[in-house]
């Protein structure tokens, strides 16, 4: 989570654009990723410089001739000479790393350098704001990127809420990716899961994945799709950052029609896909609306378009089903309308899972986790797609606290039950004595199907009331009419007083 430090240097970063006269949210989320890049290619290098000075092994990302290009050289430049320096050789520099056919590449191919040579003063001043950003903690430069998003007045609309960095690193730890997966995000935004999972990999599984399977880990692990060319080109550069130049990020609607041929291609998905949009019938992939057992529309006599409308969260929910290979496993930020949506699409949706899969999980979580930015109740589905069946019992977890505070602030605190669910999640033989009145505790499927498939933890946790003592009423009477004679002998001493 961002300090409110740093969300205030931030702002005055956006004011200065803002006063400079770039008002365009998108564009100046679009120049500020480029610069961010930039500054973060500098701290990569360095990191590299130091271990190949120390172990011999270091790949750099600047050669001699390009020591002009590092933000730590140029940062101190005049004004004219700093904009030169990065409008016509680092960005051109950035736009061409990677090789020619890579997903970097290609996704950086329409990126542009926006701001004229008049407003050198303000790329100065900009520059010199971002020097003064302490990034040094990984999570802090994934969380910049998150926090300018937010600041898009169009962000949240669709869904599209960011993921905290903390509870993606929670969904990676209960999920421990390993060297032969083939992990997914279908909705991928600037690739946070992506990233998460990469970093865990690499802290569990180096010398594998940097010997036995480097090849793998190089170009088939990590895919994602999103539609949104910015997230595709934040995305690439944060996984280029990360020293993955062909990360298979596609440019691509998920749910569309267009793109219903991908099946069963991966073994992990992770996900926090767009909870309020829809999509129309025509458009939507056909064997996806099949699945959430809605039937075709009349076709209209005058060509348009019927006007039947599917939640993209239920179709995401099918799509993922579709995407794993038969073992593959998910773990997905969903709505809480998922978990107890009374339309036949929200039943038949949960029916497929319990019934025809293995769902292991449901994580309730408080509706504080994404503020500031939203106030929804959600949740994290874990399961397993098995085409058999293998749901036996369900285990829920009423999640309180996530490390911060549940409010606009989001200041940290003691109180946290991240450690706790994984931790519990790790050892689910040991949670088979727990009642309903615990944090956390199994649930039956047979019991979940009677209750046609409703997810919900509330409809199944018990609430233990204290028991209250109350005195009888006759003696709560003879206290009450000892008490007003008291009263009314007070009031007489005080009239004897005044007489």
């Amino acid at each position: 989570m961002l300090t409110g430090e740093i969300r205030n240097q931030i702002d005055r970063v956006w004011d200065a654009f803002w006063t400079g006269g770039i008002s365009n949210p998108l564009e100046v989320i679009e120049q500020l990723t480029y610069l961010l890049f930039i500054k973060r290619l500098d701290d990569t290098h360095k990191l590299e410089l130091n271990k190949l000075q120390t172990i011999g092994e270091g790949k750099l990302i600047f050669t001699e001739d390009q020591e002009q290009y590092r933000w730590s050289v140029f940062q101190n430049a005049e004004s004219n000479d700093l904009y030169n320096i990065i409008a016509n050789k680092v960005f051109p520099f950035i736009r061409e790393m990677g090789q020619a056919d890579s997903t970097f590449a290609r996704h950086m191919k329409d990126a542009r350098f926006t701001l004229p040579p008049e407003k050198a003063p303000l790329l100065t001043k900009v520059v010199d704001l971002l020097s003064a950003i302490n990034m040094d903690n990984r999570d802090t430069k994934g969380d910049l990127y998150e926090y300018l998003l937010s600041k898009l007045s169009t962000s949240g609309q669709n869904g599209q809420f960011r993921t905290p960095r903390h509870i993606i690193k929670m969904m990676i730890e209960l999920m421990q990716p390993n060297p032969d997966d083939i992990i997914c995000d279908p909705a991928c935004g600037t690739a946070g899961f992506l990233v998460a999972a990469l970093e865990y990999l690499i802290e569990h599984h180096r010398n594998e994945i940097y010997n036995k399977k480097r090849q793998h880990f190089e170009t088939k692990m990590f895919n994602a799709f999103d539609f949104d060319s910015t997230m595709l080109r934040i995305a690439s550069m944060n996984m280029m950052l990360h020293g993955i130049a062909n990360a298979n990020i596609e440019n691509k609607d998920s749910l569309s029609d267009l793109n219903a041929q991908a099946k069963e291609e991966y073994t992990l998905i992770l996900a926090n896909p767009p909870f309020k949009g829809s999509l129309q019938f025509e458009t939507a992939a056909k064997d996806l609306i099949t699945a959430l057992g809605m039937k075709a529309p009349k076709a209209r006599t005058d060509g348009k378009a019927s006007g039947v409308q599917a939640k993209t969260e239920l179709m995401f929910m099918v799509l993922f089903l579709r995407l794993l290979t038969k073992g593959g496993r998910c773990a997905v930020i969903v709505p809480d309308g998922v978990l107890f949506g009374s339309s036949n699409a929200h039943q038949t949706t949960r029916k497929t899972i319990v019934e025809n899969h293995n769902l292991q999980a449901i994580i309730s979580m408080p509706s504080g986790v994404f503020k500031p930015y939203a106030g929804v109740s959600t949740a994290i589905m874990i399961f397993t797609r098995t085409d058999i069946g293998g749901t036996d019992n369900v285990w829920f977890y009423d999640m309180r606290a996530d490390g911060y505070s549940l409010d606009d602030k989001r200041n940290p605190t003691s109180h946290n039950d991240i450690p706790d669910i994984i931790s519990r999640y790790r050892n689910l033989e040991g949670e088979s004595t727990r009642s309903r009145t615990d944090q956390s505790f199994f649930v039956p499927k047979l019991e979940i199907a009677t209750q046609n498939y409703d997810l919900s933890i509330n409809r199944y946790k018990q609430t233990v009331h204290e028991v209250v003592q109350h005195e009888a009423p006759q003696k709560i009477l003879d206290e009450l009419e000892g008490l007003e004679e008291m009263i009314l002998k007070g009031l007489k001493d005080l009239r004897g007083m005044l007489a």
